[in-house]
C-alpha cells in the first residue's frame, strides 16, 4: 500500500530537503566547535577545559545512550504473541 499523498508531499521527506538539512546542520555544529577556539576556558576538572569538550562529550554520551536503549530493548523484548495469550 503506497504512502497518502500527504506524507509524499511533506518538504521533510524529499530528498534535497534532507540534503540541505544536512549541510545546514553540519555547517552549525562546526561553527560552533570552531566559536570554541575564542572562548577563554575555565573547566573545573581539567578535561573540562579542553577545546571541543562539550562537542565530544556530548556525542559520547548520545553514543552510549544508543546503546543503553539497544541493551534495554533486548532485556525488555516480549514474543510476538504476547497478547494473544
Amino acid at each position: 500500500m503506497p504512502p497518502p499523498k500527504a506524507i509524499e508531499d511533506n518538504w521533510l521527506v524529499r530528498p534535497r530537503t534532507i540534503r540541505w538539512l544536512w549541510i545546514v546542520f553540519i555547517v552549525v555544529l562546526a561553527a560552533t566547535v570552531l566559536a570554541d577556539l575564542f572562548i577563554a576556558h575555565h573547566g573545573k576538572f581539567g578535561i573540562d577545559g579542553t577545546m571541543g569538550f562539550y562537542a565530544w562529550y556530548g556525542f559520547l554520551s548520545c553514543v552510549g545512550l544508543v546503546f543503553a536503549a539497544r541493551a534495554l530493548g533486548v532485556i525488555l523484548k516480549r514474543p510476538a504473541d504476547y497478547y494473544d495469550r
